[in-house]
């Protein structure tokens, strides 16, 4: 057994196992009809001899274990680093042993943290750079226009009605009409948007294709027809590069487009120099868990893994979709993603405890007044009031936390 783990027996009893089991009876009686007696007004001694002893316990036990581990917090005086594990030993009618087994932060010995000799990248700004960021912008305040002589090229938006058929059936979901599809996104399987080109509204087309090796289980590597008919099609006419287009940008003290190159350039290197900042801290942070020692338990590598699926999760709600979905189109199961997120979990678990030991060490302390201080600035920035801010952010001492491993990453870095 490790040196973070810790079994703990917690034994309930006399009258606060009573008052659970009472409980559980007032709960689960309220359902039962036994015969000479009102629906939920059955004596206990009745209702035991008919239903039997163990149907309370079930009730009875989840009203105990927050108990018995809140006990088992005091005694151990301990912070467990994830969820424990719960063993039911005994369970009767007079006694209820419950085992916990605690998992604390694991042992972590630093080797070199500081003097890592990691270079940062240069920040290098190209023409080609800020021409492409130009036409970026021209495309968004692009205007659509209707094609209405002309075929479509790429760029091009063309709306069309398509059928797909898998070994001469129609294929499920597999077909649409009136769908706009931007000719270059690479939105359709290979082949699909460039067999559009030079296509007129009216035309028909029957494009022959073949579904990609990365394709869904059920379709990668067939053979799929799809008829295809243009409804409409769409162009974009780009904005000139004058004072009206940098007006749209925002830009009112902008007149040519030197100007707008050197506005361009600096928005591009701001950005890059976060960029190369974030990937500073990433590699020093490599470096420095490499150099140390940890041994991670697999249980609290599961739970930074179910915590980063449960987000993963959370993400797809946003965009409308379930996990069940993603794994319909993935191919994976619930087991591959675990598989696949564990390294990523590794690495946070190592940087955590990386940075927690550094401040330990460094003896990092974080005031009340300066926590105060970031939380109000905090709050300016996100538009809310402070007490807002740390209702959502979880109190002061998570700022606290956060303010602490930002100053640990700053010595981890060098500075």
């Amino acid at each position: 057994m490790k040196k973070n783990v810790i079994v703990k027996e917690i034994k309930i009893e006399g009258e606060e196992w009573q008052k659970a089991l009472d409980k559980s009876f007032k709960k689960q009686s309220k359902n039962v009809k036994i015969d000479g007696f009102r629906k939920g007004s059955v004596p206990k001694e009745m209702f035991i001899k008919k239903m039997g002893m163990e149907v309370l316990y079930k009730e009875a036990l989840d009203e105990v274990v927050d108990m018995g581990y809140k006990k088992v917090l005091e005694e151990t005086k301990v912070t467990p680093a994830c969820e424990p594990n719960l063993n039911v030993k005994t369970i009767n009618e007079n006694e209820c042993i419950l085992e916990f087994t605690l998992i604390t932060a694991p042992e972590v010995t630093l080797g070199e943290y500081k003097n890592l000799k990691v270079k940062k990248e240069e920040i290098k700004i190209t023409p080609e750079e800020i021409k492409s960021e130009i036409e970026a912008l021209r495309n968004k305040y692009a205007e659509i226009k209707v094609k209405v002589e002309g075929a479509i090229e790429n760029g091009d938006t063309a709306v069309i009605n398509f059928n797909g058929f898998v070994d001469g059936v129609e294929l499920n979901g597999g077909s649409g009409e009136n769908y706009p599809l931007e000719i270059g996104s690479h939105t359709f399987i290979p082949g699909f948007e460039e067999g559009l080109i030079g296509l007129k509204v009216n035309d028909e087309k029957e494009l022959n294709l073949t579904f990609p090796e990365n394709y869904t289980e059920d379709l990668k590597n067939k053979d799929v027809l799809f008829k295809v008919k243009i409804n409409e099609i769409k162009t974009r006419i780009l904005p000139e590069l004058n004072e009206d287009f940098y007006l749209d940008l925002g830009y009112e003290d902008i007149k040519t487009e030197k100007e707008l190159e050197a506005k361009i350039e600096e928005s591009l290197k701001k950005n890059k120099e976060a960029e190369v900042e974030d990937k500073y801290i990433e590699d020093c942070l490599t470096k420095a868990s490499e150099n140390m020692t940890i041994d991670i338990n697999e249980e609290i590598l599961d739970e930074e893994i179910h915590r980063m699926i449960h987000q993963f999760e959370d993400q797809l709600k946003r965009q409308g979709l379930k996990i069940e979905d993603y794994y319909k189109f993935s191919g994976l199961t619930h087991e591959d993603l675990h598989k696949q997120m564990e390294p990523e979990a590794t690495k946070r678990i190592k940087y955590r405890y990386l940075l927690e030991k550094v401040a330990e060490v460094e003896k990092i302390e974080v005031s009340d007044e300066e926590a105060e201080k970031q939380s109000e600035e905090m709050a300016t920035n996100y538009g809310i009031s402070k007490d807002e801010l740390l209702k959502v952010y979880g109190g002061l001492e998570t700022i606290k936390y956060d303010i602490k491993m930002r100053n640990a990453i700053n010595i981890v870095k060098g500075e």
